[in-house]
């Protein structure tokens, strides 16, 4: 990393530090309260190989100048020394502005404003709204008092009390040295796991002077609003577990920058600390959309403006999609708009879903495997995100069915229905939510069980066993990954026509009374006639909703209420044989 010192108009000293080559579209950072330039090294990093990346102490913090004046803080001020600092770095060509917190606000009122017009070829912006929008913002939601706005206001004025704490005489200065607010940031920190391992250690000095930048703006601006609109690409991440800034709050940007994009990314405040690497890409993604054209599927799902529903513009892995329950989501999805991956242990099912797929929705892609070798899943997953991306969404649907007695049912009858039933939501589970996890924007995890989990019976012992599982595992999963943004869902369908029972192995039974019982299976469920799509519609529905327990069929939701009120009756009728399944 290299620096230089430049010049701000009114005299001030401004450090300038810049990685990677000159050449190539620059990138400049803006840091916010009580940071400096640091806060974006982790960034930096990953963005120089491809980009020149520039970051600067502003006025007040690090190795910049320290005006004692307040009005040498105000907005306008700091917008010329953004302008000071790109012509500098940039004399020739558009940067492209990436900034945080009080880099935000600052960012805002310059690319809103006369000041850059012409030299800033995107925005993105985390954790810092501009002031003028939020006034408009706080005004916009009292004059439509609903539950919900008022609910949307009340928590972020309650997120932004050290605002009101900042305009005080002399305490915030006392708070800074006797390092009282430096143990409340480690505090916070402490409560976001990432953070934790990247704490924040402002300078006292940083967090003394820096207080002009809400004494000189923020009272002005919020309670006189001004209409402040651009029109170069802006990008907005919001992160979801931001103690300072609601996501609502950064994120109706719409009327101000028609141009734009807001994505919600699981976090804290410094996000560019935590998780520099999903900063740098969301950066990246812009960046390559302005000057190259391209237009990822999450950036095309993040556009303001549009609706893309839970499905639309994602990309959903399902297994056992050659037949039944995975085939007709596989094509409800494709409907809603969603890119399938269609997997299968018959290769010749998974090509037939993809083909109708395909004809319905975004194009489709086949996959041979077998979800209980681990092996092949691991390479499954791997081609897929080589392939086609991360998914947002994972379907472990794939099963088999497996009846008859405790008594009757062989050790590799169980092996076989665990390794296919339990093992194969293990492995589609693990090795995608680790991917869902590194990319870091999310995702849901939607896991097929059964009303069996919950339902005794006495001959679906070994299969009952599997589906409890899963459904164990889902809600362990789902409070395990939630900070990650990961929902996970347990589905239990009941008595669904898609023929497993033609498929289903009898334990205990030789060849002729296992086909007379899948024969006289087959019929109860065509009576019961209860359709693939049907199915396919309701656990949509219910991943829409963010269940994390979806029975599917009345007699799954009947035998799930009577599970937790009366699961002495449930087991009654299981020793007279009469099971609902």
């Amino acid at each position: 990393m290299s620096s230089r010192g430049i010049t701000a108009t009114d005299g001030t000293p401004l450090a300038v530090f810049e990685r990677g080559d000159p050449d190539k579209p620059t990138i400049l950072a803006v840091h916010g309260y009580p940071d400096d330039h640091t806060v974006w090294d982790g960034v930096t990093e990953a963005l120089a190989e491809r980009f020149h990346v520039v970051a600067y102490d502003v006025r007040g913090a690090g190795g910049s100048g320290r005006p004692r004046q307040r009005s040498a803080y105000r907005l306008d001020q700091l917008a010329a020394d953004l302008r000071s600092v790109v012509d500098v770095v940039s004399p020739d060509r558009p940067v492209h502005l990436l900034a945080h917190d009080w880099g935000s606000i600052q960012s805002w009122h310059a690319v809103t404003g006369d000041e850059l017009r012409g030299r800033i070829a995107s925005f993105t912006s985390i954790s810092g709204p501009c002031l003028d929008h939020a006034g408009a913002w706080f005004r916009s939601k009292l004059r439509r008092p609903s539950p919900r706005n008022l609910r949307e206001v009340a928590t972020q004025l309650a997120c932004s009390g050290y605002i009101g704490f900042f305009q005080l005489p002399l305490i915030p200065e006392l708070a800074w040295r006797s390092r009282v607010l430096p143990r409340v940031i480690d505090r916070l920190e402490k409560s976001d796991p990432a953070a934790a391992e990247h704490p924040t250690r402002p300078a006292t000095a940083d967090g003394i002077d820096g207080l002009a930048l809400y004494r000189s703006n923020m009272l002005p601006r919020l309670g006189r609003p001004g209409a402040r609109r651009t029109d170069i690409p802006v990008q907005v991440i919001a992160p979801t577990g931001d103690p300072f800034v609601t996501a609502p709050a950064q994120s109706g940007i719409a009327e101000w920058a028609p141009d734009s994009w807001v994505r919600r990314v699981p976090g804290g405040h410094w996000l560019p600390r935590t998780r520099p690497d999903v900063v740098a890409r969301c950066a990246t993604e812009l960046v390559d959309h302005v000057e190259c054209g391209q237009r990822p599927r999450s950036l095309r799902r993040a556009r303001t403006g549009t609706s893309h529903g839970a499905f639309g513009d994602r990309l959903v892995v399902v297994t056992g999609a050659g037949n039944g329950i995975g085939r007709e989501l596989a094509l409800a999805l494709a409907d809603r708009g969603a890119q399938v991956v269609a997997a299968d242990s018959d290769p010749a099912a998974a090509e037939r879903t993809a083909e109708l797929t395909a004809a319905r929705g975004p194009r489709a892609h086949a996959y041979e495997v077998d979800v209980s070798d681990g092996a092949a899943m691991e390479d499954f997953a791997k081609r897929v995100r080589a392939e086609s991306g991360v998914p947002d969404i994972v379907v472990n649907n794939a099963g088999i069915g497996l009846a008859g007695t405790f008594a009757d049912t062989a050790v590799r009858d169980w092996q076989r229905v665990i390794d296919v039933n339990l093992w194969g939501v293990i492995h589609g589970s693990r090795l995608f939510a680790e991917q869902m996890t590194a990319r870091g924007e999310g995702g849901r995890i939607v896991n097929i069980a059964s009303a069996a989990a919950y339902l005794p019976s006495q001959t679906l012992s070994a299969y009952g066993a599997t589906k409890a599982a899963v459904l164990a595992l889902s809600q362990s999963m789902g409070a395990e990954l939630a900070g990650s943004g990961i929902s996970v869902h347990a589905i239990c369908p009941g008595l669904v026509n898609t023929g497993i029972t033609g498929r289903t192995r009898f334990a205990g039974t030789d060849e002729a009374e296992q086909a007379d019982r899948r024969q006289a299976a087959g019929m109860l469920y065509q009576r019961r006639n209860f359709t693939p799509e049907r199915a396919a519609r309701d656990i949509l529905r219910a991943v829409e909703r963010g269940k994390a327990v979806a029975p599917v069929t009345p007699e799954a939701k009947v035998g799930l209420a009577l599970s937790r009120l009366s699961p002495g009756l449930l087991r009654a009728l299981a020793r007279t044989g009469r099971s609902p399944v």
